[in-house]
């Protein structure tokens, strides 16, 4: 996404830490943390098909939450996101209070190595699919979100695939998953296993779907038929179970039958009630406990 970063300057005193090429831009809280990301982040890393990339120039700017970053992007930034990247002005954002967020600080990078030896359009799913791999988001897989969505049949085309990405948290979750699951079945789908035919092909500027068709055997139609049926095969309600959704239906029912015999006993109650008026000038009742010592 581009970013609207004019009103930086309007912010409250903020402050530079540089390593290397690397900039970030943080409040004066975060300092210590700013200066950790940009050792971590000025640093050549390994990616998925494309080997050891140098990040070159880079500006991070660390937010300190969500109202900072709604602010630096006049509201365009989606309010569930914690980082965002910019290839074309080679910026990423982060939000500081993010809990894991060496990871998605890679997720970022990732995006921007991506783009430095890939200059020919991608799908968004792919260039998320890729990120979430290289960063090792492998958790996703085991969201109950994605098998729910998949047992239920909602697996999306790619083009939807697209749209769920950036529609809302809820159905961000499991998109992201799937966009992973895309990219490795391009990688499973060529003899060698790996992503380096298809992301060389694009190095090279091949068209994507041509790179696709080259490297999988298939059409881009043919491989997202392959790639859904390859989905639906693995998260179905059975994995649900597996993962953890039993517990939930066995909460559902211990509830049910908790709130069933509520009312069976309200019930009961009543019908006892009935006919036991004591009269207004009845005796106390008197409760004898036998002889005294």
């Amino acid at each position: 996404m581009g970013f609207a970063l004019l009103l930086l300057g309007q912010q409250p005193v903020v402050e530079t830490v540089r390593v290397g090429q690397v900039t970030i831009v943080t409040w004066p809280q975060q300092r210590a943390l700013a200066a950790s990301l940009a050792l971590d982040a000025a640093r050549p890393a390994e990616w998925p098909g494309l080997g050891r990339v140098a990040p070159g120039p880079l500006r991070i700017i660390l937010a300190p939450d969500a109202a900072a970053v709604d602010s630096l992007t006049r509201g365009r930034a989606p309010k569930w996101g914690v980082g965002f990247a910019d290839p074309d002005t080679r910026t990423i954002l982060l939000r500081a209070d993010t809990p894991d967020i060496r990871r998605t600080l890679r997720h970022e990078l990732a995006h921007l190595a991506l783009r430095e030896r890939v200059h020919v359009r991608v799908p968004l799913w792919f260039d998320e699919g890729y990120a979430g791999w290289a960063a090792g988001e492998w958790e996703r897989f085991g969201g109950l979100e994605l098998n729910l969505a998949v047992a239920g049949g909602a697996v999306p085309d790619l083009r939807q695939l697209d749209a769920e990405l950036r529609r809302s948290a809820g159905s961000a979750g499991p998109a992201y998953a799937l966009a992973m699951s895309a990219v490795i079945e391009l990688a499973r789908r060529h003899p060698s296993g790996r992503l380096d035919p298809l992301l060389g092909r694009l190095a090279v500027g091949e068209g994507f779907d041509a790179a696709v068709q080259a490297t999988t055997g298939l059409t881009p139609t043919r491989f997202e038929e392959s790639w859904r049926r390859a989905v639906r095969g693995r998260y179905t309600i059975a994995t649900w179970l597996i993962a953890g959704g039993i517990w939930a239906v066995v909460a559902l029912a211990v509830l049910g039958g908790a709130a069933a015999r509520r009312r069976r006993d309200r019930a009961r109650r009543a019908a006892l009630d009935e006919g036991w008026v004591l009269p207004e000038d009845a005796e106390p009742l008197r409760l004898d406990h036998g002889p005294e010592a």
